[in-house]
């Protein structure tokens, strides 16, 4: 029996989105969705994509992704990007990451974050990438963390007060998604700000299948679709603080 998504919750106006690598956002697809109706969501990427480009060496293939990454984000309604510059593909489970991570909630004051699957395995079965793995899992410790002021209490000092007001997390690609949102009204957006993604698209070369934005977000749009409205969606694991 396919299983039916609910609407994911629609009561709140500010989010933060952390992901492992730029381009991460762009495959979820929901974020111009969002921010046409009037979010704010604002992105901080842990790794600068460095090491996502084989025939680029990283120190170019920083400056060409923070550069294609500002102008996909542009398109979808984000005004700021920031980065924490952990090295790309060996992202550690540590106190350093739930710290940096805390501290961003607590200077953005999100009422939702929003990150990429945590889980072992997508939905198709396919294994996840250790820093989506890692990534996510410290997003989701971090918001309890920003609420406590007695963990990272030097936050505090530094003039960050513990923010408690996050009320959900949503996680993109789980295969543990219960809910979903209605992209058909900004899908040719999304597939706009990740084909501002020029070097790492080109880079997988024309018979990957990652490699069309068009085909593929469609796709993925259309196979959620059918088990929510019968229209263009993206589905949303949402974990509730």
């Amino acid at each position: 029996m396919t299983q039916t998504l609910a609407a994911a919750p629609e009561d709140w106006q500010r989010g933060l989105a952390v992901v492992a690598h730029p381009d991460d956002l762009e495959y979820c697809s929901v974020v111009p969705e969002w921010t046409s109706a009037g979010r704010v969501i604002s992105y901080l990427i842990v790794t600068r994509g460095e090491a996502g480009i084989g025939a680029i060496a990283p120190a170019d293939a920083v400056l060409i992704r923070a550069a294609e990454q500002r102008k996909s984000a542009e398109l979808a309604g984000v005004d700021l990007v920031e980065y924490l510059s952990y090295p790309d593909g060996v992202i550690q489970p540590s106190l350093e990451l739930r710290r940096d991570i805390a501290s961003a909630i607590r200077r953005h004051r999100p009422d939702v974050v929003i990150t990429l699957n945590h889980h072992q395995n997508f939905r198709s079965g396919a294994w996840n990438s250790p820093d989506h793995r890692v990534v996510g899992c410290a997003v989701l410790d971090a918001v309890l963390d920003a609420g406590n002021r007695w963990i990272f209490p030097e936050l505090a000092g530094e003039g960050l007060e513990p923010w408690g007001g996050v009320r959900y997390a949503f996680v993109a690609s789980s295969p543990q998604a219960g809910h979903a949102v209605d992209i058909t009204r900004t899908f040719d957006t999304a597939v706009a700000c990740l084909a501002q993604h020029h070097a790492y698209l080109d880079s997988l070369g024309p018979g990957d299948p990652m490699s069309d934005p068009a085909t593929l977000l469609r796709r993925k749009a259309e196979r959620v679709g059918a088990r929510y409205n019968g229209r263009l969606a993206v589905a949303l694991e949402v974990i509730p603080y």
